[in-house]
């Protein structure tokens, strides 16, 4: 199966301003998932997608050679992963380069494995939309989240007579660390119209996802803790 991998990197961010370029762990922080996307693939078949020269130059001095910068208009906050990847693929089409599925690395996972994705690859079937990782959800709609009806009442967001969250079905939330997508389902509809998704389970360690300071501030405690990227 011939594997496009996409890392996208937008030079603005309002969470954590300059994220992808500031150092985590000894090196800024898109290297980390740079260095791990090389081990499955070689650079012309990786695009990093970015709007930023300041990134194309960054990853440049790692011998890696942005293949466009993305216009404006999809790099706004408003601007979907869905438009983002079918633009990413169309440059590649044009190129004459042909792939059956996307491997989508965000650099916000930096705990992220190889071994992680090697089982996602593993459970892709072409029959499938889309491969991706999770985690299992703490907040279960079963037990502890409320939606508020139309008389301003919080009542059950699904209904159950669950005494003990350890009863309720688990719950999973992407933890945005892998997505192993069937290009065909892509360039039919977007991601989140998908019917056919397989999960890869990731423990909460793992499946940790920088988007806020405070994120950035508990990655760095666990890695000193754990020691998941060398220092």
């Amino acid at each position: 199966m011939k594997t496009l991998i996409i890392i996208p990197a937008r030079g603005g961010s309002k969470g954590i301003p300059g994220k992808n370029i500031r150092p985590f762990a000894g090196k800024p922080l898109i290297l980390h998932t740079l260095e791990l996307a090389r081990q499955f693939g070689a650079d012309k078949d990786i695009c990093i997608t970015t709007d930023s020269p300041e990134i194309a130059a960054l990853v440049d001095s790692a011998g890696y050679k942005v293949p466009f910068l993305r216009p404006e208009t999809l790099a706004t906050d408003q601007s979907g992963m869905y438009e983002v990847l079918l633009h990413a693929l169309k440059h590649y089409q044009e190129s004459g380069s042909d792939y059956e599925s996307i491997l989508l690395l965000q650099p916000t996972s930096p705990f992220r494995l190889p071994e992680h994705i090697e089982t996602a690859f593993a459970l892709f079937t072409p029959s499938a939309d889309m491969v991706v990782s999770v985690k299992e959800s703490k907040a279960n709609p079963y037990f502890v989240l409320f939606e508020e009806n139309s008389e301003g009442y919080l009542e059950k967001s699904k209904q159950g007579n669950f005494i003990r969250r350890q009863d309720c079905p688990p719950v999973w939330e992407y933890n945005g660390a892998i997505y192993v997508i069937n290009i065909q389902s892509l360039q039919q509809s977007p991601m989140h119209v998908f019917k056919k998704v397989i999960k890869f389970v990731m423990d909460e360690l793992h499946s940790v996802d920088l988007d806020t300071p405070l994120d950035w501030d508990y990655a760095e405690f666990l890695n000193e803790k754990y020691h998941l990227l060398p220092l």
